[in-house]
C-alpha cells in the first residue's frame, strides 16, 4: 500500500480504522505524472479525526474545486510484468464518456444497480456512477469481496434490475443460486471468456434478461466493446465481444499496423473517449503501449492491447487470447512475471518460474516452481507465507513446488512442458477426524478440490484452493449442513478442524429467494 500511495504521488489519504496502518510521513516525492507529490503524506481518519478535524461540520455544498476533462479522475493499479504494478491514470473524460451518451445497457432513473465489485476495479465506477449519473438507485454490498450469498440476497431484497459480475461469478451464481436473477433486467459480465453453456442456460431460465458481454482493458475505461447475447451465439464455440461502444474505436492490425481482412487474426488497438493518459511514473511503458495513431490526427494516440482478435463477417469481434504471456484468472489480469519477481525476493529462492496450469478444464491456477539457494533447504510453506505477505490473493500461486533445477529447452528457455504437475497429496500420518462434522468437512474439501482425500489439519489453500473454490465450498456446506458461512470465515479457518469449530456458531442457511416486485 505504501508503494502504491508513493507511486501515485498522493499528498492526502482519507481512511478509517486499520486501513491507514503502515502509512506514515516521508513517502518521498512520488512519481506523480502531474497528480501531485509531497514529501509528507497527510492522513485524514474518518473515525478518529472526525471531531478534531470537524469533518461532520463541513458544508455539503459545492467544494470550490473544479476539474477538466483531462484531469485525473483515478489511478488504477494493475499487474506488471517487471514486478512493479502499473498505475493507469484515467481522466474524467474517460469515465464520463463511457457512462453517458451510451446504449450498451439502459441508463435510467428507474434502474436499481448493485455495487459488488472491489473498489480497485474500473467496474466499480460502472456500478456506482452508472446509477448516480442518471438518477438511479445504487445498492451497496458491504465488505471488500463479492459474496455470492449476499449478492443473491440483495438482488431479491431490493429489486435490483442491473447487475455486473465477472464471468466466473456469473457462472457460479447461475449454478448455485437458482432464481437469483429473477427480476433483473440487464446483466453485464466479462473479465474473461464467457461460458457458452452458461449463456445458453441463462437465456433459457431468464428469457427477458438482457445479457451483455463487455470487454476492455483498464487502459480504456470499463467497456470498449459490448455484445448482447443472442440465441445464435449459443451454437458457436465462444461468445463474441461485439462492437465498439459510442465514441470509442477499435482497429485490428498486423505487425506493420495495417488493417487485416475479415476472419484474419490480428492485434487489437483502441482509441477514443475512454483512453487513459498512461501509466503514472512510467513514461517508457506509456510510450510503448500508447502509440501514435496510424490513421488519426497528429498527436492522437491508440492503445496497443496485446489481445488477439478477428472480425466476423457481420462486423462483430471475436476474442482469441493474448499475444504475450499475460493471462486472466477468475477475471483478474495477471502477469506471471510480476509474481515471479516477488518470489525471487525471498532470501532462500535462487530461481523461480510461475506458470498457469489448467489441470482440470476451466480451472486455471498459478503454479510456482522454485529452486533453493545452494546449501539451504527451502520450505514451500515459507514461500507461500512470503507470497501472502507481498501479493494480493488473486496473484498468489495455488501451489509451490521446489525443484533441484528448472528444466530448460535446448535453446536455454524454460521448458514449460517438462515442469511436473504439482503434488496435491495431503499430509501423511495426520490425525483422524474426531467428530462427524470434521469427517464431513474433510469429504467436502476433497470433493470441491477434486482430490481423493483431505486430512483434518490440511489447509484448503495449500491444496490448491482459491477464492472461487471457496464459494463452491460454502455452497456445498450450505446444502449439506444447512449453515451459512462467509468467505472471510473460510479464509480465517481454512482447515476442516478449524472450520468445524466455526459451524456451531454459524447462522442457519437463508431461505430460498423469492421475487419481490418494486412498489
Amino acid at each position: 500500500l505504501r508503494d502504491v500511495v508513493g507511486r501515485a504521488g498522493l499528498s492526502l489519504v482519507v481512511t478509517a480504522g486499520v486501513l491507514g496502518e503502515g502509512l506514515g510521513d516521508g513517502l518521498g516525492d512520488g512519481l506523480g505524472d502531474g497528480l501531485g507529490s509531497a514529501a509528507e503524506l497527510e492522513l485524514v481518519r474518518l473515525d478518529a479525526d472526525a471531531e478534531v478535524a470537524g469533518i461532520a461540520k463541513c458544508a455539503d455544498s459545492v467544494l470550490g474545486r473544479t476539474a477538466g476533462p483531462e484531469d485525473a479522475a483515478c489511478v488504477m493499479f494493475t499487474s506488471g510484468s517487471t514486478g512493479v504494478p502499473k498505475g493507469v491514470v484515467a481522466p474524467h473524460r474517460a469515465m464520463a464518456g463511457t457512462l453517458t451518451g451510451q446504449e450498451f445497457v439502459s441508463f435510467g432513473s428507474d434502474e436499481v444497480w448493485l455495487q459488488c465489485s472491489p473498489v480497485s476495479w474500473d467496474a466499480f465506477a460502472l456500478e456506482l456512477f452508472g446509477a448516480l449519473l442518471h438518477g438511479g438507485v445504487c445498492v451497496l454490498q458491504p465488505g471488500l469481496r463479492p459474496e455470492p450469498s449476499v449478492i443473491a440476497g440483495l438482488i431479491a431484497a431490493h429489486g435490483v434490475t442491473s447487475v455486473h459480475v465477472s464471468a466466473s461469478l456469473f457462472n457460479f451464481l447461475l449454478d448455485e443460486y437458482p432464481g437469483c436473477f429473477a427480476g433483473v433486467r440487464q446483466l453485464m459480465t466479462g473479465g474473461e471468456p464467457l461460458s457458452v453453456a452458461h449463456v445458453a442456460k441463462a437465456m433459457g431460465e431468464y428469457p427477458g434478461l438482457r445479457l451483455v458481454n463487455g470487454y476492455s482493458p483498464v487502459e480504456s475505461m470499463i467497456f470498449t466493446c459490448c455484445h448482447t447475447a443472442e440465441e445464435r451465439d449459443t451454437a458457436g464455440s465462444s461468445i463474441p465481444v461485439g462492437r465498439p461502444v459510442a465514441n470509442k474505436q477499435v482497429y485490428v492490425l498486423d505487425e506493420r499496423l495495417r488493417p487485416v481482412p475479415v476472419g484474419v487474426v490480428g492485434e487489437l488497438y483502441m482509441s477514443g473517449v475512454g483512453l487513459a493518459r498512461g501509466y503514472v511514473g512510467q513514461a517508457g511503458l506509456t510510450s510503448e503501449r500508447f502509440v501514435a495513431h496510424p490513421y488519426g490526427a497528429p498527436g492522437e494516440r491508440v492503445y496497443r492491447t496485446g489481445d488477439l482478435v478477428r472480425w466476423r463477417a457481420d462486423g462483430v469481434l471475436e476474442f482469441l487470447g493474448r499475444a504475450d504471456g499475460q493471462v486472466k484468472i477468475r477475471g483478474f489480469r495477471v502477469e506471471p512475471g510480476e509474481v515471479q519477481a516477488v518470489l525471487m525476493r525471498h532470501s532462500g529462492v535462487r530461481q523461480a518460474a510461475v506458470v498457469v496450469r489448467e489441470d482440470r478444464p476451466g480451472d486455471k491456477r498459478l503454479a510456482a516452481y522454485l529452486v533453493a539457494e545452494p546449501g539451504t533447504v527451502l520450505d514451500p510453506a515459507d514461500a507461500r507465507a512470503h507470497a501472502a505477505a507481498h501479493l494480493p490473493e488473486h496473484l498468489r500461486p495455488s501451489t509451490f513446488t521446489v525443484l533441484d533445477t528448472l528444466p530448460l529447452t535446448p535453446n536455454g528457455k524454460l521448458d514449460r512442458q517438462a515442469l511436473p504437475a504439482p503434488d496435491l497429496s495431503t499430509t501423511p500420518g495426520g490425525r483422524a477426524p474426531r467428530t462427524e462434522q470434521e469427517k464431513l468437512l474433510c469429504d467436502l474439501f476433497a470433493e470441491v478440490l477434486g482430490i481423493p482425500e483431505v486430512g483434518v489439519d490440511d489447509d484448503f489453500f495449500h491444496l490448491g484452493g482459491h477464492s472461487l473454490l471457496v464459494t463452491r465450498l460454502i455452497s456445498r456446506i450450505r446444502a449439506v449442513c444447512d449453515t451459512e458461512l462467509s468467505i472471510k470465515t473460510v479464509f480465517e479457518a481454512s482447515t476442516p478442524a478449524t472450520l468445524a469449530e466455526r459451524l456451531d456458531g454459524a447462522e442457519k442457511a437463508r431461505p430460498a429467494l423469492r421475487r419481490r416486485s418494486r412498489s
